[in-house]
């Protein structure tokens, strides 16, 4: 699953945010508006936290990790000490993913597909369902 590019004026920039993942990586707003959405929808969301590529939504930790990575898009023409982009000109990304550990996928087949296709379609819905939020590319 490639998930979802979009743009969205909804989500700011805290200048500071990329000091937690890697420099000019964003999405911390992103992360807890989606945490918001999905425990509306019923999900439970263990915790939000950075990651060097952006942000983790992570929903839970057994039988095995389902997740939803979001961030930006990488804005390659910026350089070191420039001011954030403004939040109209960010393509965003979210996807979702699910990992099994590693002695689970040796002794027994874990099955992934059902729960990371139903949270790609509730996070597909959560987007289009958003009238701030245009796709911009579609899986």
């Amino acid at each position: 699953m490639n998930g979802y590019w979009f743009e969205s004026s909804l989500f700011g920039i805290d200048p500071q945010e990329d000091d937690e993942s890697n420099p000019r990586r964003y999405g911390r707003q992103l992360a807890h508006w989606l945490r918001s959405q999905l425990e509306q929808r019923g999900y439970t969301v263990a915790d939000v936290f950075a990651e060097d590529w952006g942000w983790c939504v992570m929903c839970h930790f057994k039988p095995f990790s389902l997740w939803v990575g979001c961030g930006n898009m990488e804005d390659f023409e910026a350089g070191p000490g420039d001011p954030p982009p403004e939040p109209e000109s960010v393509v965003w990304h979210c996807f979702p993913a699910a990992e099994a550990p590693f002695l689970a996928r040796i002794f027994r087949r874990v099955d992934t597909a059902p729960a990371l296709n139903r949270r790609d379609a509730d996070l597909r819905q959560i987007l289009v369902s958003e009238p701030a939020v245009a796709l911009v590319g579609e899986p």
